[in-house]
């Protein structure tokens, strides 16, 4: 794929963010969060469906004639979409997200994290307000074209954008910077879909469900974080380390931490990038599958035990059902709770454990407790079933945090956002499998007449054969041979393509003297991300209350 022609020393260029003597490495993971904390809200989009199916008849949709397919619903401006058409803009965010990643990583490495952390911004908030635009109009073809293929380009350069620059500030400490950065994509939507929940009521009125409105408004508030996050940027010069760090030597405790570089030209004819594909594609796929089923299971597994009165799903009225739904909202907020936290938690763990053995207690010890399932549902004990999914939703998010540090480790540090950004096809391809083997399982189940509450059986120890494939496609990671990796003169061209500086002085920007960074301006911009997601994290208990 060709390369954008550089831009020299502009202000965007990769030169101009080339940090200083004494800059403090802690300002830059706030500054991957502020962007991922805002792309993040992909997750939360499902917030939206249900006003936009009834944003013209406002009270209750309008439905479309029944000769009326997905191609007319694009254009249609005389009936409402229904909530399976909306989910297309889902499916397309993950898919994009996948792709955009894959393609541009490798320029992204080059360009350098604010370039690519603006043209995000770009895209995921103009994305936002081509599909408000949409939304005025009634014309759904404009809210693929926004939200899901140009904001959809958004997520995967924004995902991306930080993850080379913090495994080269935290040489020690990988695991736990990019857990820090991808613990805010998780988190994403605990923060915006209660505040688009919110905006959205103060907006609405009796001819407006308020979509557009709010639309508008998060794509402005989104764009003054994103931009302030990419324009807080900082690279390190070539070669850069912490004070008294050395690197450990290759193969120290296990991480098999290589000092040499692949290109990512190389890594689709390396053995060891296709068995960390399959690694994180089991991985996904049954996290994923557990996701989307966990709130139907709940309720149909305990049925009326929920709220204290002993009947079956299927024997509970509407009433009955309503309240019930509501417990497992709770337990669907908790999850998701589980699920962020277990980011940071795992992936600062595996600077410990080591990436291998992190993966084999995911495959391992989620083998064990997507097995046990089935029994703690048979016997009612809602404790042990609600913390085995605690548990596998905490390593679902710990493998995304922990696989571009697993990457680091095999492949070196120059070009890995581009090969993580390859890898990230594994997640699109996950986000296929395990919804559909979940679904058609459980619909087949049904079909059979299976009881309800037990219908999930049977997609648990399909699930358990996904981890078990995954714990093998681990063990077989070893060391990548010498011949994948760049020559010295090969890594020279690519620095010079990459535009890397021992300091930036190299590239004419002016003599670069020490100055410390202001510990105050350090708090500033933790304070900046972390009261949204402490907010976040207040609403999310309210939900989570109700299931206790």
């Amino acid at each position: 794929m060709a390369t954008p022609p550089d831009d020299g020393n502009g202000f965007l260029s990769k030169e101009r963010i080339i940090a200083a003597p004494g800059f403090n490495r802690w300002l830059v993971p706030p500054a991957a969060l502020a962007i991922h904390l805002c792309i993040g809200m992909a997750y939360g989009f499902s917030v939206f469906w249900l006003p936009l199916s009834k944003a013209l008849g406002i009270k209750e949709p309008i439905k479309c004639a029944a000769d009326v397919g997905f191609l007319q619903e694009l254009f249609t401006t005389t009936c409402d979409w229904k909530v399976s058409t909306l989910g297309w803009m889902y499916t397309l965010f993950f898919v994009l997200l996948g792709s955009s990643a894959a393609l541009w990583g490798g320029w992204l490495e080059r360009a350098g994290p604010r370039k690519a952390g603006v043209i995000s911004a770009l895209c995921w908030c103009g994305g936002m307000l081509i599909s408000a635009l949409g939304v005025y109009l009634h014309q759904f073809w404009m809210l693929l074209v926004g939200s899901g293929f140009i904001g959809g380009i958004g997520l995967g350069l924004g995902y991306i954008s930080p993850v080379s620059t913090l495994i080269k500030w935290f040489p020690d400490k990988r695991g736990m910077a990019t857990g820090m950065a991808i613990m805010g994509f998780g988190g994403g939507a605990m923060i915006g879909s209660p505040l688009a929940a919110e905006l959205m009521k103060i907006f609405a009125s009796d001819t407006n469900v308020g979509v557009m409105q709010t639309f508008v408004s998060m794509a402005l508030v989104y764009f003054v974080f994103m931009m302030g996050g990419a324009l807080s940027y900082r690279v390190p010069p070539s070669g850069w380390t912490p004070d008294d760090w050395t690197p450990p030597p290759a193969q120290a405790n296990n991480t098999m931490i290589t000092q040499d570089h692949v290109h990512v030209s190389k890594v689709w004819g390396i053995p060891q990038f296709w068995l960390v594909w399959l690694v994180l594609c089991m991985n996904v796929s049954a996290g994923i599958g557990v996701i989307g089923m966990s709130s139907p299971m709940l309720q149909e597994v305990f049925g009326g035990n929920l709220i204290g009165v002993a009947k079956k799903f299927t024997e509970l009225d509407k009433t009955q059902l309503s309240a019930i739904a509501g417990v497992a909202a709770g337990f669907t907020a908790l999850l998701s709770l589980f699920n962020i936290g277990g980011r940071f938690f795992w992936a600062s763990l595996s600077d410990k454990l080591g990436r291998k053995l992190t993966y084999v207690v995911f495959f391992v010890l989620g083998g064990i407790l997507y097995f046990s399932i089935p029994a703690s549902a048979s016997a009612g004990s809602k404790t042990l079933f609600v913390a085995s999914f605690c548990i596998i939703l905490s390593m679902y998010g710990g493998g995304f945090a922990t696989v571009p540090a697993y990457l680091a480790d095999l492949f070196g540090t120059q070009m890995v956002g581009a090969i993580h950004g390859r890898l990230l096809t594994a997640w699109a391809t996950a986000g296929i499998l395990g919804p559909v083997v979940v679904n058609y399982m459980r619909d087949y189940q049904i079909g059979l007449g299976i009881p309800r509450d037990q219908v999930y059986n049977q997609t648990m120890y399909i699930l358990v054969g996904m981890l078990v494939i995954g714990l093998i496609c681990n063990f077989l990671i070893r060391p990548v041979d010498k011949k994948y990796f760049m020559t010295p003169a090969e890594l020279a061209e690519e620095k010079r393509l990459a535009h890397d500086k021992a300091v930036a002085s190299d590239v004419g920007i002016g003599t670069m003297t020490m100055h410390e960074t202001n510990p105050a301006l350090v708090w500033m911009a933790w304070a900046a991300v972390g009261i949204p997601l402490a907010w976040g994290v207040y609403r999310t208990m309210l939900s989570v209350a109700k299931f206790f």
